[in-house]
């Protein structure tokens, strides 16, 4: 009896557990809805402002540009920014992010480079301390922030543009998750500084246009600003992908949590026969017994 009390006990906390991912399921795709849109309102613009500054870019390309787009000419000191989530519980999220992370950053390091890390978010850092807990050298938290805005972008940016003003740095590169779908959310490495145009933008033809002030001076302005949109972009396609990778693992985890029921059900269901039949079998040898 004590093993059916056992298994009652499992049964009706694996139901308890049921619930709990079942609810979270359902909140992961309430919010995914917001993200998602969120993360694809933001598209159009970062493209076509990496288009715009592609285009200038390659015609102000040369001397006289702006540190930001033609870099301190060294490559020997490298910033990654590790963007991920503040919570669990969403699968290889901040897993694949951070393994893309460490792969860039051991990569690095065996061409003898040096490496700096700045964390966003808490999972991301404690999966990267674990390995380059010698290279870091900032965390930004965002668990008191209820919905990432531009102001949480310009935050960051100013710090890593403060850094590379202050020549900590050479090469500032994020790694974030790019949203495609509820199932599919892919690490990605965008070199933020020197300005680099994401893989797929197409430089405008700049030669339709006559700038002023010069392409330089325009490019002064627009540098920190690509910085923090770059970064904007990144953290809402991360926020999307993080409630799309939470829906997908609460729903996986709520199937599972159903098959261990069936599973634990069925056993105890043949554990109370077995202790009826050998009640039964005691009572009919008791009585051919008198």
């Amino acid at each position: 009896m004590a093993n059916l009390k056992v298994l009652k006990n499992r049964i009706a906390s694996v139901k308890s557990t049921r619930k709990i991912t079942k609810a979270m399921q359902m909140v992961a795709a309430a919010k995914l809805r917001r993200a998602q849109e969120a993360a694809e309102m933001s598209r159009p613009y970062t493209e076509r402002f990496n288009a715009v500054m592609a285009g200038l870019a390659a015609s102000a390309g040369g001397e006289g540009s702006p540190k930001l787009l033609s870099g301190t000419g060294s490559d020997n000191v490298h910033l990654l920014v590790v963007m991920t989530s503040e919570r669990g519980l969403c699968g290889g999220f901040n897993g694949n992010i951070a393994k893309n992370a460490k792969a860039h950053a051991a990569k690095l390091l065996a061409a003898g480079k040096t490496v700096k890390i700045v964390t966003v978010g808490k999972k991301g850092r404690d999966s990267m301390k674990r390995d380059l807990g010698d290279h870091f050298i900032a965390h930004v938290d965002l668990s008191e922030v209820k919905r990432i805005g531009y102001d949480n972008a310009q935050d960051i940016a100013r710090d890593v543009l403060g850094r590379f003003d202050a020549a900590e740095f050479d090469v500032a590169t994020i790694f974030y998750a790019k949203f495609q779908n509820v199932v599919t959310q892919i690490p990605t490495a965008q070199q933020i500084i020197p300005f680099e145009a994401p893989e797929g933008a197409e430089a405008d033809d700049s030669t339709l246009y006559d700038y002023e002030p010069s392409e330089e001076a325009i490019l002064a302005d627009l540098l920190p600003r690509a910085v923090a949109t770059q970064i904007f972009a990144a953290l809402l396609e991360n926020g999307a992908s993080e409630q799309g990778a939470r829906m997908s693992a609460m729903d996986n985890a709520t199937r599972n949590a159903g098959e261990m029921i069936d599973k634990l059900t069925i056993q105890y269901n043949r554990s109370r026969q077995a202790v009826i039949t050998n009640e039964l079998i005691e009572i009919i040898s008791g009585a051919e017994a008198l």
